[in-house]
């Protein structure tokens, strides 16, 4: 079984390109969305317990949690320290389903694939692309989405440029969806001849 690992800046066109690998069949675990359902339950009270008054009825209220760790280094590392093991043990549960099943190729899509070290344990890397003015403005135009809040965001990050050198493929989604797909198809079909040699 091959493990592809996808990544790219936030405002890239992950989502999108995700869905292009479930529309074609292949099994994606997304760390965005084990984030979420953490957060809705066993990952919540443990937050509650390090960062007071951030959870409601058993959830975490991500605003309230957002503005006990923007800025500030040391509660993002607090916060990472409880969840990164939780969302780490999903993957784990996603790759043994997934191998049980046969199947040949499987996507895990961790936004934070290098600044975790989590390319270790995949056997190659997507890189989602657009360039920087696509970028800003695909951000910009989400509800609640600033300038500031972007550039924090983007100082976490890894640049682009440097996630594009270090990846195995990368996919441009300022081409197009068709573009995107047409690109996303000939990987899947590429990995899982890889697969089977």
């Amino acid at each position: 079984m091959i493990v592809l690992g996808l990544t790219g800046s936030i405002g890239m066109g992950k989502s999108t390109t995700t869905q292009m690998f479930l529309d074609a069949g292949i099994p994606v675990y997304s760390a965005d969305d084990a984030v979420h359902r953490l957060y809705k339950g066993a990952a919540a009270p443990l937050i509650e317990q390090a960062f007071p008054c951030t959870t409601r009825n058993g959830e975490v209220d991500r605003t309230k949690l957002s503005a006990a760790v923007m800025g500030k280094p040391e509660a993002l590392r607090k916060l990472e320290s409880i969840v990164h093991p939780l969302v780490r043990n999903e993957e784990n549960s996603f790759r043994e389903k997934a191998h049980d099943s046969g199947a040949k190729l499987v996507v895990l899509d961790i936004p934070l694939l290098f600044e975790t070290g989590a390319e270790k344990r995949v056997d190659r890397v997507l890189v989602v692309t657009a360039p920087e003015q696509v970028q800003r403005e695909r951000v910009l135009a989400r509800p609640d989405m600033t300038i500031e809040k972007l550039d924090t965001i983007l100082a976490r990050q890894t640049p682009d440029a440097e996630k594009r050198k270090r990846a195995d493929f990368v996919i441009d989604t300022s081409r197009g969806l068709e573009a995107a797909r047409a690109d996303v198809h000939e990987l899947i079909h590429s990995l899982v001849d890889m697969s089977v040699d």
